[in-house]
C-alpha cells in the first residue's frame, strides 16, 4: 500500500480502517529532529519503550539483546520524549532546518 501524506488524512482525523497509521508520513510535522550519539548509547531501549509513535529503530542481536539503530524520520513528529528519557543523554534534538542544511552540505 503506498504511503500517504498527512494532507490526505480525513478531516477530523477519522480512522476509516484499522492499523493504517504507517500509511501516513507524519514526519513533515516535525520542527525538531532527534540525533543519536551511538558512542553514548548503552542500548537500554528506554527511548524505544517511551516513543509514542514507535519511531525508534532497533535490531535484535544474536545474544538476545537489542541495538538502537536510529529513527524512522518519515513518521517521527519530533516530540523529544526519546531525548528526555535517555539516561545517557545519547539523543539530542536539533532544529529540523539545521538538520536539513547539514544533510545538504
Amino acid at each position: 500500500m503506498p504511503e500517504k501524506s498527512w494532507k490526505e488524512i480525513p478531516i477530523g482525523g477519522v480512522v476509516l480502517e484499522a492499523g493504517n497509521s504507517f500509511d501516513y508520513e507524519t514526519g513533515g510535522w516535525r520542527s525538531r529532529r532527534p540525533i543519536l550519539n551511538r558512542d553514548r548509547c548503552n542500548n537500554c531501549m528506554i527511548c524505544w519503550v517511551s516513543c509514542p509513535d514507535g519511531t525508534c529503530l532497533v535490531r535484535a542481536l544474536d545474544d538476545g539483546g537489542c541495538q538502537m539503530m536510529g529513527f524512522d524520520l518519515k513518521h517521527c513528529k519530533g516530540c523529544g520524549v526519546c531525548a528526555e528519557v535517555c539516561p545517557k543523554e545519547a539523543i539530542t534534538m536539533i532544529d529540523e532546518s539545521k538538520a536539513r542544511e547539514e544533510a545538504a552540505a
